[in-house]
């Protein structure tokens, strides 16, 4: 099951012209990225990060803007593992405003490391196995 998550568009995220300002929705992402551990594997990030000491950084990502986010709306991300390998994942991203309409899609490759090596190393069971529940309704 994907993972819905929901944020206020506050004003430093946008541009003079009252829309997000197109970085901030990869800053999003990774906030959204970060607030999906504890639901889809039971533990949050500074804890993989800090004491499991493995990393998920992006290795490829893209995007397609539908239509613009603006002061005060509210973002709806529906997140959710369209690809898992051994040391990969796949994450796939859908934005809404508050009247359901799709803004923005992306997609993000990320590959699990070891912190002190950044070495690619194998997805933890753990991990590997909440990752693969959470599919695309």
């Amino acid at each position: 099951m994907p993972v819905k998550l929901t944020r206020r568009i506050d004003f430093p995220q946008v541009d003079l012209a009252g829309i997000v300002y197109y970085p901030q929705y990869w800053d999003l992402c990774h906030r959204f990225f970060e607030e999906s551990w504890p639901i889809i594997a039971k533990t949050d990030y500074p804890t993989i990060i800090e004491k499991r000491r493995l990393g998920f950084p992006a290795v490829n990502n893209n995007c397609t803007f539908h239509a613009p986010l603006r002061y005060g709306d509210t973002v709806t991300c529906k997140i959710w593992i369209s690809n898992l390998g051994n040391t990969s994942v796949k994450w796939s991203y859908r934005y809404y405003n508050q009247n359901q309409e799709l803004v923005w899609s992306a997609e993000v490759v990320t590959v699990c490391v070891d912190m002190d090596s950044l070495n690619p190393v194998a997805i933890p069971e753990d991990l590997k196995v909440g990752l693969s529940q959470c599919k695309e309704d």
